[in-house]
């Protein structure tokens, strides 16, 4: 009988072990997603500032060509005359 309550006591001890580790194991696993989420909302924003500011140099290239003389068309008949 002795031995019997041994056995037991040896599969509840490695079930116990068995449910911590799984335990740990998801608590790492949430861990590493709540860094990835705020990883991906990071980029997010750094992706909306790089849009921004890129809207903003196109529109000062846009108005640096506009006012150059070199990026004029050119009226060829008036030219010619």
């Amino acid at each position: 009988m002795m031995n019997a309550d041994m056995d037991v006591d040896a599969e509840n001890q490695v079930e116990l072990e068995e449910k911590t580790r799984l335990i740990n194991q998801v608590l790492e696993l949430q861990h590493t997603l709540e860094d990835l989420s705020a990883r991906v909302d990071a980029v997010k924003e750094e992706n909306l500032k790089l849009k921004s500011e890129n809207q903003v140099l196109g529109q000062y290239i846009e108005n640096l060509m506009s006012a150059s003389s070199v990026f004029q068309t050119t009226d060829t008949k008036s030219k010619r005359k």
